[in-house]
């Protein structure tokens, strides 16, 4: 069987799956120890994005903005940029702070390099040039947020490693790009690393930073919280053993790194999602670095093994489902149903990413999938209603909350964003035990919504 590759059949996109360029740089930023998003823009635009994030974290989000009006379409927002940079410094001190475009700033020809530029020697002068100013291209009316994660990770490595000249100054760690992974997943991913005893560095880790405690012991002020990559050990990459970006949308910023400095990249493996993709994973961080897998790994995956053959031909062999959302996490999602023995119908994603379609049919084996590249929810609403597609189960965001109202057909969320429930964030779907726990999650909503509460072969 193969894949069923196609386009929605409309130019109008309905219910985007994606959203703009500057949320996902604004992502990468807050993953810095002691960093701060500045937009180069309207308030609109910091303010959409700190609602989004914050309703799904359930964080405050802080984010800064050079707060673009009338005559800064005329005028230009070097003075802005100027006042806002040096009000930040003054008030906060952070180690970095990234400049991130927006379309109003793009469109008018803003010289965003030449702004910081000048308004670093100025800054140096005044004697507060302790923080790294990092520009980032990302005009809103291009790409996705997807676009600019990358786009942020790779500015981050351009302008912050140094070039290693001595190789016996190898810091024999490795470098992971998680991409637009929740706090649990990154958490999930390091829970692996420290239990091989691999040094790594993240880049970015939002682990701590969108996951933070509530601590009513006095804070230091100014207040930032715990948690980010250091700056320091950003400079510090260029010495690693290599760099595994899990998310293919965020793999400029190995390759740059792999070109610059000679580390080795990693970006073609599956997402450690699943058995097949987490034992890749693990193989990965053997080759590159030597470390053996611990047999705490081997158990976490013998207990996923074992939970899948208590459930999977009993509940879930055969059923079919629809999985939408982020490129990486669909096609790592959709090769762990497949091992779980159920039937993907249809996968689709906001994202033109090129290599998805070729992704998911060289998981498919004997399954025969419908690829809808660019699509949006009203894509997905269209094809779970079409009675020939006789969907059991939909894998997405609580965007499809209303699909799930009007169909009834059970909605399993994970990704960006879950709003209408609580914790999802910082609960892994990645790793052995995140495997585990999608399992779970996919079996407990069969058996409430296709299996009577009182049944007695529920027993069997």
């Amino acid at each position: 069987m193969s894949v069923n590759v196609c386009k929605r059949d409309r130019q109008v996109i309905i219910d985007p799956l994606v959203t703009c360029m500057p949320m996902g740089a604004m992502w990468a930023v807050l993953g810095i120890n002691h960093g701060i998003p500045l937009v180069q823009g309207s308030q609109g635009c910091s303010t959409f994005v700190r609602y989004h994030l914050a309703r799904h974290f359930r964080e405050p989000i802080e984010i800064a903005v050079s707060s673009f009006h009338e005559s800064t379409a005329v005028f230009g927002g070097g003075k802005n940029l100027n006042i806002s940079l040096k009000t930040i410094i003054q008030r906060q001190n952070p180690e970095l702070i990234g400049v991130v475009t927006t379309c109003s700033s793009e469109i008018i020809g803003d010289d965003v390099y030449g702004f910081v530029d000048s308004n670093k020697q100025e800054l140096k002068d005044l004697g507060c040039d302790g923080t790294e100013i990092i520009p980032i291209n990302t005009p809103s009316f291009a790409g996705s947020h997807f676009t600019g994660y990358d786009r942020a990770i790779d500015a981050l490595i351009k302008n912050l490693s140094t070039v290693n000249e001595n190789i016996e100054n190898d810091n024999e760690k490795i470098n992971i790009i998680p991409g637009l992974l929740n706090p649990g997943d990154v958490n999930e991913i390091k829970h692996i690393l420290d239990t091989m005893y691999v040094p790594y560095t993240m880049l970015t880790d939002i682990s701590e930073t969108f996951n933070s405690p509530l601590n009513p012991k006095k804070q230091e002020d100014p207040y930032f919280g715990k948690g980010g990559t250091a700056v320091d050990e950003i400079k510090n990459i260029s010495s690693s053993k290599g760099t595994v970006s899990i998310a293919k949308y965020a793999k400029t910023g190995a390759e740059t790194l792999e070109q610059t400095h000679k580390v080795p990249a990693v970006t073609d493996n599956l997402p450690p999602i699943g058995i097949k993709g987490t034992d890749e994973f693990l193989k990965t961080v053997n080759k590159l670095t030597g470390y053996d897998t611990i047999d705490t790994l081997m158990t976490e995956r013998g207990l996923t093994l074992d939970l899948m053959a208590d459930v999977s031909a009993r509940y879930l062999a055969g059923r079919k489902l629809v999985i939408f959302g982020d490129p990486t996490l669909v096609t790592g999602l959709t090769s762990f149903v497949i091992e779980l023995g159920m039937e993907v119908v249809m996968v689709t994603t906001g994202s033109d990413e090129k290599t998805f379609p070729t992704d998911i049919e060289s998981i498919s084996k004997h399954q025969s999938i419908d690829v809808i590249t660019e699509g949006d929810l009203k894509v997905v609403e269209d094809y779970v209603k079409d009675k020939d597609n006789e969907v059991e189960l939909i894998l997405g965001s609580s965007e499809a909350r209303f699909i799930n109202y009007d169909t009834g057909i059970p909605l399993v969320r994970f990704g960006f964003p879950v709003y209408d429930r609580v914790g999802y964030h910082s609960q892994p779907i990645v790793g052995y035990r995140g495997a585990k726990r999608v399992a779970e999650m996919i079996t407990n909503e069969i058996l409430a919504k296709y299996y009577e509460k009182k049944h007695w072969k529920l027993q069997q």
